[in-house]
């Protein structure tokens, strides 16, 4: 195939790292949210939430293969690193986030080729504002697994 004709194939856009194959376990999902595990159709965020406001959180996304989170303590480490540099209390231990993880792959029966995604903001907004004092609600986590398998090349 060319690299015309894969650009028509992926509709438009060239191929990158993140091209992932459609998975119909996707659509059914379940998501940690602020710790509960709920229907992807039914996670939401307020339109009032730091991190959709003003992009004010913390996030990392981490690969599980073969049941192995990869690489689990360098991402926590950056996860937290990060939320000390921009002054956010993660509300969470280690321990917590960890079992929020695995609570999210236990429950979507997940094992390998999966991408999840951590998430942390500072929390709802009293209004849409940058200064983290008019934050009038909690840090809240959110745990999103996707099976992701990489589109050939080719």
């Amino acid at each position: 195939m060319t690299r015309r004709a894969l650009v028509r194939y992926l509709g438009g856009m060239p191929a990158g790292t993140h091209n992932a194959l459609p998975d119909p376990r996707n659509e059914t999902v379940l998501i940690y949210v602020d710790g509960e595990l709920v229907p992807r159709a039914e996670a939401k965020v307020s339109v009032f939430d730091s991190g959709f406001l003003v992009g004010d959180g913390v996030w990392e996304g981490i690969r599980l293969h073969r049941g192995v989170l990869l690489h689990l303590d360098e991402h926590l480490d950056r996860l937290f690193q990060g939320a000390r540099a921009i002054g956010l209390d993660i509300g969470l231990s280690r321990a917590e986030l960890t079992a929020a993880l695995r609570a999210t792959i236990a429950a979507n029966r997940m094992t390998d080729g999966v991408h999840m995604r951590l998430m942390i903001t500072r929390g709802i907004k009293h209004t849409p504002a940058p200064d983290p004092r008019l934050t009038v609600g909690g840090p809240p986590a959110a745990v999103i697994g996707a099976a992701r398998w990489a589109r050939p090349r080719w």
